[in-house]
């Protein structure tokens, strides 16, 4: 993250500058408020550490008027001050300070508010993303709503049995089990840059649409990858690129878009490889009836090792009474428009 540090105080801009780069951040400096105002407009930095007092615009007419303005982000800010009573901090909230620090800081507790900081931030813009996405893909793919839920849903159920098992303790806690229920459903965000006659042709493609249809993996995982050029940090991106990317690989790799193979996919790929291919099979298609939960469960021991990870297979298998309870619970009434093929 870029970070603003604010102060007229040339040595106490070296000792923050040092503290923060050495944690990875980039770090640009500014003298008073006015230089700092300069700085935020650019949009570079999201997060500033300002002293309270300087010359000029201090600290707290900076808060005041970071929060007057109109930036494409919120700015999060740590005051620095040696003000700590009451009255001075419900002063410092009241003008629009996120948080405070007493001067000397330690570089500890600093590294640890600006954590803080990026938690805040990155709830905004994972929030705003995945939301604009969601309705995009919403937008163009009829293949929608309650399959979008029941994917989510599966992949949830998948990964929480999986963290019970000792091999991935250390790859799949409750954040990750949050964050593949918060990103799976933009698994087929690429659709969107699908052409209609392909998308929405109520019925199988020909070979020649197919190869078009296969595109829109990698498309989703462009578009991702783009945004996450721009917020680097955030990890709902990363999760979100790589399912988009991944969720029609094999394990015997023979998938696509890139061929790869066994945990060369990145789990939460597999993840959500299979719930989409389960949704698939136990829900009515155009060409198709609904199957039953045997005969999906049968197709994919059947493919275990070959399309399916094993250990993804075995937490099905675990937990398939929770994958009846979820079907039930989201079935869809038959719709008068025919559902797009969903394993496309």
């Amino acid at each position: 993250m870029r970070i603003l540090t604010v102060d007229d105080d040339p040595i106490s801009l070296q000792l923050l500058g040092k503290a923060l780069r050495a944690a990875g951040h980039q770090v640009e400096t500014a003298r008073d408020g006015l230089e700092a105002l300069a700085t935020l407009r650019r949009g570079e930095c999201r997060l500033v550490i300002s002293d309270w007092n300087m010359p000029g615009l201090d600290g707290l007419e900076l808060c005041r008027r970071v929060r007057g303005q109109d930036f494409t982000g919120y700015v999060y800010i740590i005051l620095l001050t040696s003000h700590d009573t009451r009255q001075k901090v419900v002063e410092g909230m009241s003008a629009g300070a996120d948080d405070f620090m007493s001067k000397p800081f330690h570089p500890a507790e600093l590294l640890a508010r600006v954590r803080a900081g990026e938690r805040a931030l990155a709830l905004e813009t994972r929030d705003v993303v995945i939301f604009a996405m969601a309705k995009l893909a919403e937008s163009r793919d009829l293949d929608t709503g309650a399959h979008l839920e029941r994917v989510r849903r599966y992949s949830k159920a998948l990964a929480r049995q999986m963290s019970r098992q000792p091999s991935f303790h250390d790859e799949i806690d409750d954040k990750y089990v949050g964050l593949i229920y918060l990103t799976s459903p933009l698994h087929d965000i690429g659709k969107v840059g699908i052409p209609d006659s392909v998308l929405l042709k109520p019925g199988r493609l020909t070979p020649s649409e197919f190869e078009v249809m296969k595109t829109h993996a990698a498309l989703g995982a462009d578009t991702l990858d783009a945004a996450l050029q721009q917020f680097p940090g955030a990890k709902f991106l990363q999760m979100a690129r790589d399912i988009a990317a991944s969720h029609h690989e094999r394990f015997n790799g023979t998938g696509y878009p890139a061929g790869i193979a066994g945990t060369d996919i990145p789990l939460c790929g597999r993840i959500v490889a299979l719930a989409d291919v389960y949704d698939a099979l136990t829900t009515k298609r155009v060409y198709k009836e609904a199957f039953s939960h045997q005969h999906a469960r049968e197709t994919i021991l059947k493919e275990s090792g070959c399309h399916f990870d094993p250990d993804v297979v075995q937490a099905f298998l675990d937990c398939e009474e929770e994958f009846l309870a979820i079907a039930r619970q989201f079935r869809e009434e038959p719709a008068e428009t025919p559902l797009l093929e969903a394993t496309r």
